[in-house]
């Protein structure tokens, strides 16, 4: 007697089975997430709130500052009547002085620009003897703060007959070092040897080779320094505070300072409405850069991040 067939069982899949990796819980991380972003809306609270405040004042009458509240808007919205009377008030002071802190930008932040751009670039693919100290002078004069020069400059301009005259703000503001820190460090990271090499070898001279191979390679540092020596010429107080008598000279800031000790004066002609409404339009023009040029900023501070 035959014994019965067992049928075989098929055999079992012993192949590994693929499971997706799980990712790990970090117990404090939600809560580290939480604080961050509690801590930046305050950060960004604290920025805006002195720009709200002056947007919504320079909207009101000289009563209405006095009879509204300073976070919210008054009946009479008084904007373009502000900024016609600002411009308007002493025979168009504001103007002449806007006028001036854009010929102190142009001159001043635009030639310490060109000045960092090209010593920047000369001390990134230069060899020269002494560079080292260059570079110790250039820290140092970094870490310097600026008010901590303004009184030797002003008995060494007084000297040479330069104060109360717009080249002793203008002189003074052509010197970056930062600037030329920046563009030091941009220009040797952005601008690789072997293209200045192939350049020379093909017949350019240094000039040519600059300006053809090197300058649109530095065109976001330029930028970044372009929009820290104007925020710097723009706001600058302290050495034409020292360096101007004549009003007729003076920037927007100390302008601004001028009629402000005159709203607080007793029998002063100036109103506080001129003064909110004028501080509202002297920071436009830096917003306005800042937008124009923001990505061009944003690639400069960017270039490098990616290493290949």
């Amino acid at each position: 007697m035959s014994s019965p067939l067992t049928t075989a069982s098929p055999a079992k899949n012993t192949a590994p089975q693929l499971r997706t990796p799980r990712k790990k819980h970090t117990p404090g991380r939600p809560r580290r997430s939480k604080l961050l972003t509690v801590l930046t809306s305050l950060v960004v609270l604290y920025t805006v709130f002195p720009l709200i405040w002056l947007v919504i004042n320079s909207t009101k009458t000289q009563k209405g500052l006095a009879d509204s509240s300073g976070l919210w808007f008054a009946h009479d919205f008084a904007l373009w009547d502000n900024i016609h009377d600002t411009f308007t008030y002493h025979d168009g002071q504001f103007l002449r002085w806007l006028l001036n802190t854009v010929l102190y930008v142009v001159l001043g932040a635009g030639g310490a620009t060109l000045l960092a751009v090209l010593g920047g670039y000369a001390l990134a693919k230069f060899d020269f003897p002494g560079k080292k100290g260059v570079f110790a002078t250039v820290i140092g004069a970094v870490a310097v703060p600026g008010t901590a020069l303004a009184v030797p400059t002003f008995l060494m301009f007084s000297k040479m007959g330069l104060t109360d005259t717009p080249w002793a703000v203008i002189i003074p503001s052509l010197v970056s070092p930062f600037g030329l820190y920046l563009m030091w460090v941009f220009a040797t990271e952005a601008i690789p040897t072997e293209l200045l090499e192939a350049a020379r070898i093909d017949g350019a001279g240094e000039v040519r080779t600059f300006f053809t191979v090197a300058l649109p390679l530095l065109a976001p540092g330029i930028v970044t320094v372009l929009l820290f020596t104007t925020v710097a010429t723009w706001n600058n107080y302290f050495l034409p505070l020292i360096m101007l008598k004549d009003a007729d000279w003076y920037p927007l800031t100390l302008g601004l300072g001028v009629w402000n000790s005159q709203a607080e004066t007793i029998g002063g002609d100036v109103i506080y409405n001129l003064v909110i409404t004028g501080s509202l339009l002297t920071i436009l023009p830096l917003i306005a850069a800042f937008l124009f040029l923001q990505k061009y900023w944003q690639s400069g501070l960017a270039a490098g991040s990616v290493k290949e």
